[in-house]
């Protein structure tokens, strides 16, 4: 659903920054370095993933030498060290292929690149950024380091792509003139990693949320449990992860992560400004629970582990009370190890928990959440039961869902329950771009790049009741029935995932399809010189070099 109201005069300044923010530089050879190419063009301020707020063209380029320096204004001193390790991961992103030491400091009277965090920047937010370009350096504005880091990210998409090279790489490295003013529209800009159909080892998660960081992502939902596999391990019981972890989809060693793998996860996300949110689904979805532990079951027999793909044949037994037991207790420990936020207890396809029963333990597996300290997040299937206040409510419906359960989830909006959006048929990840893909699924149908980037989140259920300001914000899940290597799950997330980001973090005003597949068709080649195995949608330009 396009903004059409607004294109004309928008695109029109549009094409204006484009053509202000190209640059030619003339930079003589640097001693002892590899010669510059002649003629270099800088890249337009506004020609990134996500579309900035605010692009403002103009002056000289920057462009970054053997004597730039990285210049922290390290602001109050609780964000000190955190204005540093931006600082630092700043340099660490640009010294392989500049050549250059860039040495990170707080000289204040060095030039190069500025990291400034202010308390009189408010208007910025949590993680809004300022970024202003000339010929003396380039400063980075914020009021809390995740803008800091977000302005990175911008930063980094300013320079040529074989600044993403692990080697050294012909310069120049310049940046346009100007500024970016830059704010995000939603404040939750999240993407889902299901690591119980297929285990996903600690490398492999912290490759994606690098890849989610790029662009400006802000949580990683953790999907911990589910029929196939527990992934966490759990003290007071532990045969769910030594047990339950132990196969996954089509057989397979399968795997979990130890607490100390968990929180070296979180710790990681955190230095990429990412929130962790972690799930373990419930009532439904719990064989590896059930064939852990005889007892979980309603008449005491422990299934066989499952490596299958069907779903909504397991559950927990609601009307016994050692299955609260189980609850509190892998609660209490995963809230333990999780400093976010966010507690996500799933409730989707419980089809064999009665109503009755499902509202029953909805309502204590809630107030488990709450009792130590975290914020209720459930499918969209929590709204059938009571959420309790403050809940948040994950929509995965598609255009085949009914109207009754449309309403049902307007409803609960209505009343105050947040609404995060996963329309599967259009940032389910895992869907099939067209009838030719190899990989994922298509019970909701096939997933073109336009069709998942060509949607409005704040009148996506209008239809149905729902108020702009329900929406929390987006988040893109990646099942993993059918993936398991890095490859596998780069060719589903990308070219969509860049998308999903823009429409969490960029105004509506921005949002038009034509204009964007210019934009992501420049991504092509950083997402290649990143090792991204991305799709080539034949609906994008991509270059042809």
């Amino acid at each position: 659903m396009r903004e059409r109201g607004t294109l004309p005069r928008l695109f029109g300044s549009l094409l204006l920054v484009v053509a202000a923010g190209i640059s030619s530089v003339a930079a003589a050879p640097e001693r002892g370095g590899p010669a510059p190419r002649p003629h270099p063009v800088a890249t337009p301020l506004g020609q990134v993933v996500p579309a900035p707020a605010q692009v403002r063209p103009g002056g000289s380029p920057y462009a970054i030498t053997a004597r730039t320096r990285i210049l922290v204004d390290e602001g109050p001193r609780r964000d000190a060290r955190e204005v540093r390790r931006i600082g630092s991961y700043l340099a660490g992103l640009l010294r392989p292929a500049t050549g250059y030491a860039l040495p990170v400091t707080d000289d204040r009277g060095a030039a190069g690149i500025r990291l400034r965090l202010g308390a009189g920047d408010r208007s910025l937010g949590e993680e809004g950024y300022r970024l202003e370009s000339g010929r003396g350096g380039i400063t980075l504005t914020a009021h809390k380091p995740a803008g800091l880091f977000h302005g990175v990210q911008t930063l980094r998409q300013l320079l040529p792509v074989s600044v993403e090279k692990d080697s050294r790489q012909r310069g120049p490295w310049t940046i346009a003139g100007g500024s970016i003013t830059d704010t995000p529209r939603y404040a939750y800009r999240g993407a889902m990693l299901d690591v119980s159909r297929h285990f996903l080892t600690p490398d492999q998660v912290k490759l994606y949320i690098d890849q989610l960081a790029l662009y400006k992502i802000n949580k990683l939902h953790l999907h911990l449990s589910d029929d196939q596999g527990w992934r966490i391990a759990i003290d007071s019981w532990p045969r769910l992860a030594g047990y339950g972890g132990s196969t996954q989809v089509g057989g397979g060693p399968g795997g979990y992560y130890t607490k100390a793998q968990y929180r070296d996860l979180v710790s990681y996300a955190a230095s990429r400004q990412l929130e962790v949110i972690p799930e373990i689904d419930m009532p439904g979805h719990t064989n590896a629970a059930l064939a852990s532990y005889a007892e979980l079951n309603c008449d005491g027999v422990a299934p066989p582990l499952y490596t299958g793909t069907s779903v909504g044949f397991s559950s927990l037994c609601a009307p016994k009370e050692i299955t609260y037991d189980f609850v509190d207790d892998v609660v209490r420990e995963l809230a333990a190890l999780t400093p976010g936020k966010y507690l996500h207890i799933g409730g989707d396809e419980a089809h064999s928990t009665s109503h009755a029963d499902y509202v029953a333990f909805m309502d204590r597996a809630q107030a488990a959440v709450q009792k130590y300290g975290k914020t209720v997040v459930g499918w969209h299937q929590l709204t059938g039961a009571t959420p309790v206040p403050g809940a948040v409510a994950q929509y995965w419906g598609y255009d085949a869902t009914g109207a009754a359960e449309r309403e049902q989830v307007a409803a609960a909006a209505r009343k105050g329950t947040r609404l995060i959006l996963s329309p599967a048929d259009r940032i389910y990840l895992d869907m099939k771009y067209d009838k030719n893909t190899v990989l994922g699924q298509s019970w909701a149908g096939y997933t073109e790049v336009d069709r998942s980037y060509d949607w409005n989140p704040a009148t996506y259920l209008a239809a149905a009741g729902v108020p702009e300001d329900a929406v929390l914000g987006v988040e893109a899940p990646l099942w993993t029935e059918t993936l398991a290597t890095n490859d596998q799950l780069e060719v589903m997330a990308f070219p969509r995932l860049p998308g999903v980001a823009e429409l969490g973090w960029s105004p509506a005003a921005t949002h038009d399809w034509d204009t964007y597949k210019t934009r992501l068709a420049a991504q092509g080649p950083r997402m290649a010189a990143l090792g991204i195995d991305y799709y080539r949608s034949p609906l994008v330009p991509w270059p042809t070099e």
